[in-house]
């Protein structure tokens, strides 16, 4: 059972149109908050669930869905990172930059969590086990790769390493281009049928970097 949130979407009800500056600064970040922490809720009552009733929330594998319900909001949260941009110049409200560190940090923490439950339910904290899938399982690879890209732009997601690293800090941050790639790979190589979702975030990503490059255009 999926939880059906169209995540990426949501900054559009920022728009200044209907909002205005004040209510936001109150309730954007507070909103978005819980809005973020929904999926998380979701399945910490799915998991309850399978302990009294097993097979009734997580299907037959429950490992490997909550493994996967993870993975999926990473990437979900990660074109949401990505989008906060593409909202401000479309929408022409500034603030919403505001709300990027949050959606960034819940990303990272999605993906922190994927990546854990699948040390635990999956690999067992088997470290021999662990160190076998890093080397011969490519899809484990790259999407390990893209947890450890993601952790310095989190550790420097705070204003005063922005202050310091200077030109550097954006330099650093375009690793992100690269980071939701990688987990579009990773999901691609897990999929075994089904392939809707993967080419509509694939699809997202691509939309996302063209207006970035027509947006670049234009400013020349």
């Amino acid at each position: 059972m999926r939880l059906c949130i169209q995540a990426w979407t949501f900054p559009a009800i920022f728009d200044s149109a209907f909002i205005s500056s004040a209510a936001f600064d109150r309730a954007a970040k507070p909103v978005l908050f819980v809005l973020l922490s929904l999926p998380l809720g979701w399945l910490a009552f799915a998991i309850l669930g399978e302990l009294n009733a097993p097979g009734s929330r997580l299907g037959a594998d429950p490992a490997v869905e909550v493994v996967r319900f993870l993975g999926e909001w990473s990437i979900r949260l990660l074109l949401l990172t990505l989008s906060v941009s593409s909202v401000r110049r479309i929408a022409r409200f500034p603030k919403v930059l505001q709300l990027r560190r949050m959606i960034g940090l819940f990303a990272f923490s999605y993906v922190v969590c994927h990546f854990t439950a699948y040390l635990g339910f999956l690999a067992g904290f088997d470290l021999v086990l662990i160190e076998e899938d890093l080397v011969e399982r490519t899809y484990i690879t790259v999407g390990f790769t893209g947890l450890l890209l993601l952790i310095p732009l989190a550790v420097t997601s705070t204003n005063g390493w922005r202050r310091r690293l200077g030109t550097t800090w954006r330099k650093l941050h375009r690793a992100i281009y690269l980071i939701v790639p990688l987990g579009l790979v990773h999901l691609l190589w897990l999929t075994k049928d089904q392939y809707g979702e993967v080419v509509l975030y694939s699809l997202i990503f691509v939309v996302l970097m063209l207006e970035r490059v027509v947006n670049r255009r234009k400013a020349r």
